[in-house]
């Protein structure tokens, strides 16, 4: 589903809850979200045709463990779950949800603890972070064989191209312009 789209909104605020559900996207990743939003935030998207991935680690008054990851995917039953945790990755694929391990390349070293996870918890997909390292996002796809999502210091239609060039799937972004740009 998501692959279709260039642009994954990524949403931080209720105002861009907003403007995502009035879009013409179908799925979204949901940040920085308190727990007790969750189960509104749920229904409201369904109503309008939305499909929500979670951002395990930003939900805020829950543990960042599996035991989350089964909370989640029981109570709310969403499109998938993003992780830098193995565990949380690792329930996503058992519970049958979009498991996104996401990857902070900072440098030589964590790219390669990275590659390290990446073959204990198996993802459905990456999403590499900083986004705007095309030559990192084209050895990552083709070391590991998985959709790559680019998010993280993406800022013009030019890093996205540049993104969606070297190979990834579609660009997980916060910035409303770059939504807007490939909204249709």
């Amino acid at each position: 589903m998501e692959a279709k789209q260039r642009i994954i909104p990524a949403i931080k605020t209720m105002k861009q809850f907003d403007a995502f559900l009035s879009s013409g996207y179908t799925v979204g990743v949901l940040l920085e979200v308190h727990i007790a939003q969750l189960k509104s935030i749920f229904a409201y998207a369904r109503r309008h045709g939305k499909e929500l991935i979670i951002h395990v680690d930003l939900v805020q008054g829950l543990s960042h463990d599996e035991h989350a990851a089964e909370y989640l995917c029981q109570e709310f039953r969403p499109h998938g779950l993003i992780s830098t945790k193995a565990g949380v990755i690792m329930k996503a694929r058992q519970k049958r949800v979009l498991a996104v391990q996401r990857i902070f390349l900072l440098d030589s070293h964590a790219l390669e603890k990275s590659y390290q996870l990446i073959a204990k918890t198996n993802p459905d997909c990456i999403e590499v972070i900083p986004g705007a390292m095309p030559h990192i996002i084209r050895e990552v796809k083709e070391r590991t064989g998985k959709p790559i999502y680019a998010g993280g210091l993406i800022r013009t239609v030019d890093d996205v191209e540049r993104a969606l060039a070297a190979g990834a799937v579609a660009v997980t972004t916060s910035n409303e312009t770059l939504w807007r740009h490939y909204n249709g």
